[in-house]
């Protein structure tokens, strides 16, 4: 019999339901990694928009206008924000979906 390891545990294992066959649980996978995927992205937008402002703020042409800097940190964490929440309402919906088996029959 295998040891569990508890240390790095990514997916849920593969049980028999009677509503979930193979495909669905493969395609519960891939969503979660498409949500993964998809708050790296937010992150990595608001990381831009934060370089973004600290340009505006320390480029010569542009010391007249710093509310552009300032919009650019604003709508970077909002846009964080905005990632992190959905991130964890998609992860509750599909934990919900796939736990009670609320899948459409064939």
């Amino acid at each position: 019999m295998r040891k569990k390891s508890r240390l790095l545990r990514f997916t849920n294992n593969f049980e028999v339901k009677e509503k979930i066959i193979l495909r669905d649980h493969l395609a519960l996978e891939r969503t979660k990694l498409a949500n993964e995927r998809t708050l790296l992205t937010y992150i990595r937008s608001s990381i831009y928009l934060i370089i973004a402002g600290i340009a505006f703020l320390n480029v010569k042409e542009f010391e007249h206008i710093p509310y552009l800097a300032y919009l650019c940190f604003f709508f970077s964490g909002l846009l964080f924000f905005i990632g992190i929440i959905r991130f964890y309402q998609l992860k509750r919906h599909i934990k919900v979906m796939y736990e009670e088996g609320l899948f459409p029959e064939e």
